[in-house]
């Protein structure tokens, strides 16, 4: 073998133990559907996440301008950094008519945990209102998460 093919085997390992670490503390840390609505409706999770760096408007249920597409991910995984330069354009381009929002996943478990993260990266579509519309798990084209707006009744102004 190769040391290009060496490295490529030695990082999707790294994903694979990455994306187990991250399903086995969502299974230990899981709270039922009766307790999180709960904290959610208190305020207590929302300061809970954000006291470990993740912005509370970004947490199901809370209300917001406009929709948002949260992004969760890690930088060192090679899906996520393709999908990198499109959260940057999605960010600009559609400004007016969505937010889009990264957070790390590896620098901040907690989020991983608060969003039910099984795999990265892992795209949640959320209205206004701050209820979840759409999950996505893996890789997504610009294109498709346009396409996705569209079918979830997003009018996409463009930014300029």
């Amino acid at each position: 073998m190769n040391s290009k093919t060496l490295i490529g085997i030695v990082v999707v390992l790294i994903a694979v133990l990455g994306t187990i670490v991250l399903i086995h503390q969502h299974q230990s840390g899981q709270l039922d559907d009766t307790a999180a609505v709960a904290l959610q409706t208190f305020g207590e999770s929302a300061a809970h996440v954000a006291g470990n760096g993740v912005d509370p408007s970004l947490l199901p249920g809370i209300p917001s301008d406009l929709p948002r597409l949260v992004d969760l991910g890690a930088d060192n995984c090679i899906p996520c950094k393709l999908m990198a330069p499109i959260l940057q354009e999605l960010k600009v381009e559609y400004a007016e008519a969505f937010t889009t929002h990264f957070i790390d996943v590896w620098k901040n478990p907690e989020a991983g945990r608060q969003f039910s993260v099984r795999m990265i990266p892992t795209q949640i579509f959320f209205d206004a209102e701050g209820k979840e519309l759409f999950r996505h798990e893996g890789f997504m084209s610009k294109q498709d998460i346009l396409m996705r707006w569209r079918q979830l009744g997003v009018s996409l102004a463009t930014a300029g």
